[in-house]
């Protein structure tokens, strides 16, 4: 069974960091690129990132330029978001898709993945 399962999520006040993780398994090859994601209730989903396979290729949205950062482990089958600076507007729930292609589509933060994970709540508060 296909998974991808994230975690690492909580509650931060804002400057601070977070990592999460994005553990794939059930991929019987490449689980290829990976997106994050975040979505607030009632605004559209946002592309937050995008790792090619190999890692050597990333893309970042605007918001997030600079702060975060995203890495994968592919002998663990894990792809991190790291977040450090944290905004009160980071608050969403952070969610990871991929459709086993090994690049990050050029239209990544819209396209639709055929796999997403449940996702993981970020709060920044004060």
């Amino acid at each position: 069974q296909v998974q991808l399962v994230e975690s690492g999520g909580g509650l931060m006040q804002p400057g601070g960091s977070l990592r999460l993780s994005c553990l794939a398994s059930g991929f019987t090859s490449d689980y290829g690129a990976i997106t994050w994601f975040r979505q607030v209730p009632g605004k559209e989903r946002e592309g937050v990132s995008c790792i090619s396979s190999s890692g050597s290729v990333t893309y970042y949205a605007d918001s997030v330029k600079g702060r975060f950062t995203t890495s994968r482990d592919n002998a663990k089958k894990v792809v991190y978001l790291q977040m450090n600076s944290l905004m009160l507007e980071d608050t969403a729930v952070y969610y990871c898709a991929t459709s086993q292609i090994p690049y990050c589509p050029g239209n990544w933060a819209k396209y639709r993945y055929n796999y997403r994970g449940q996702g993981t709540q970020v709060t920044v508060s004060l």
